[in-house]
C-alpha cells in the first residue's frame, strides 16, 4: 500500500567535482559545472510546490560551491530539512558560514587508522574530519560519522564507535558499500549478520532494510522495491533533470526553470513508471534510492526500516517533518 504519493527527497548536485578520488566512487571523473543561485531557487519553489520535505546537497564535494550557505539558506527559509555530506577537508575554512543551515551534517569516516581512511579516499583527510568535528561541535551543530562498510573494514565499527562517537555523542551511520558502473562493492552474509548485531547498539544506525535488500539479492524488475523515480528528484549541476535515477541516468530534461511543469508531463511520469523496471535496475541495492523507497510504502522493507527510522529520530529528532 502506497503512503505517499508524491516525491519527497531531493538529490540537487551542486557540482559533480570533488577534492578526493575515492576508490568506491566515480563521479569525482566527471567535468562539471556548478549550480547557479537563480536556477536553484527556481527550482526550490517548485520542490516545494512537488511536496519534496528534505534536499539533499550533495556533489562530489558540496563544500567546492563557494555558496553553499546561501543555497542552504533559501532552502532553509522555505521550510525544507537540509543535508550536506563532507570529507571535512574545506568545513573548517566554511563551518562559521554554514553554521545552522545544515540539519542533518554527515562527515565521512571509513576506518579508525589514519593512514587507511586516507588511502581509501585518495586525500589526507582523516585530521581534517577530526578537526570538523571539533568545530562544528562548538558552534552547537550535531554532526554524524558516515562511515561506509565494507568487508576489509567492517572489524573496525567498534573501534569508529568507541573512540570517535562514544567521546563526543555523535551518531555512527553505517552505510553498506553498493555496487554500480563497476565501481563499489557487495558484503557477504556474515558481513551483513554482523552489521545487524552492530546496528543495534547505542549511537548507531542502520537501515535494516539495506541489509533484508542485500539479503534478498537486491531489486528485483518483475517486482521492484524500488522508487527512486516517485520518491527522490535529482537534479544535476547542468540544471537538468535526471531520470530515472543519477546512478542509471538514462534521460536528462532541462528544466529551464518549470521544474514542477516538467515532472509532470507525459514524457518524465512515463519513466517514473519504469522505476526499478529496467534491466539496469536488476539486483540494485544503491541506498540513497531505497531508503526513500521503504519510507513510502508498506512492505515488508518499511516494516524493517520503521525501528531503525524511529531510532534514528529519537536520536536526532529531524526526520518528523517527513510523515
Amino acid at each position: 500500500m502506497r503512503l505517499v504519493s508524491h516525491p519527497v527527497l531531493c538529490n540537487y548536485y551542486l557540482t559533480y567535482r570533488c577534492n578526493a578520488t575515492c576508490s568506491f566512487c566515480d563521479i569525482w571523473e566527471k567535468p562539471s559545472p556548478y549550480v547557479t543561485l537563480e536556477n536553484a531557487k527556481e527550482n526550490f519553489r517548485d520542490l516545494k510546490k512537488l511536496g519534496v520535505k528534505v534536499i539533499d546537497f550533495t556533489g562530489g564535494e558540496p563544500l567546492l560551491h563557494r555558496q553553499l550557505p546561501d543555497l542552504l539558506r533559501e532552502a532553509k527559509q522555505l521550510g525544507f530539512i537540509t543535508t550536506v555530506t563532507s570529507n571535512g577537508l574545506l568545513y573548517p575554512k566554511y563551518a562559521e558560514k554554514l553554521r545552522g543551515l545544515i540539519d542533518m551534517l554527515h562527515f565521512s569516516l571509513d576506518s579508525p587508522n589514519r593512514d587507511e581512511h586516507d588511502q581509501s579516499r585518495g586525500v589526507k583527510c582523516f585530521d581534517k574530519v577530526m578537526e570538523s568535528i571539533g568545530i562544528s561541535k562548538a558552534f552547537g551543530e550535531r554532526p554524524d560519522i558516515l562511515f561506509t562498510v565494507f568487508e576489509k573494514n567492517i572489524s573496525q565499527i567498534k573501534q569508529v564507535w568507541e573512540e570517535v562517537c562514544l567521546p563526543h555523542n555523535l551518531v555512527l551511520i553505517l552505510n553498506p558499500v553498493f555496487e554500480y558502473n563497476s565501481v563499489g562493492g557487495n558484503l557477504s552474509k556474515e558481513a551483513l549478520a554482523e552489521l545487524t548485531y552492530w546496528g543495534k547498539q547505542r549511537n548507531i544506525y542502520l537501515n535494516d532494510g539495506f541489509v533484508q535488500l542485500r539479503l534478498d539479492g537486491g531489486n528485483h524488475v518483475e517486482k521492484p522495491v524500488c522508487r527512486a523515480g516517485s520518491t527522490t528528484v535529482v537534479i544535476s549541476p547542468e540544471n537538468k533533470l535526471v531520470l530515472p535515477c543519477y546512478h542509471l541516468g538514462l534521460k536528462e530534461f532541462e528544466i529551464n526553470g518549470k521544474l514542477h511543469f516538467l515532472y509532470q508531463s507525459a514524457e518524465v511520469q512515463k519513466l517514473i513508471a519504469l522505476e526499478g523496471r529496467l534491466p539496469a535496475c536488476e539486483g540494485c541495492a544503491i541506498n540513497c534510492y531505497m531508503q526513500p523507497s521503504f519510507a513510502v510504502e508498506i512492505s515488508k522493507y518499511w516494516w524493517k526500516a520503521l525501528p531503525s527510522t524511529l531510532k534514528y529520530n529519537r536520536m536526532k529528532g529531524t526526520w518528523k517533518q517527513l510523515f
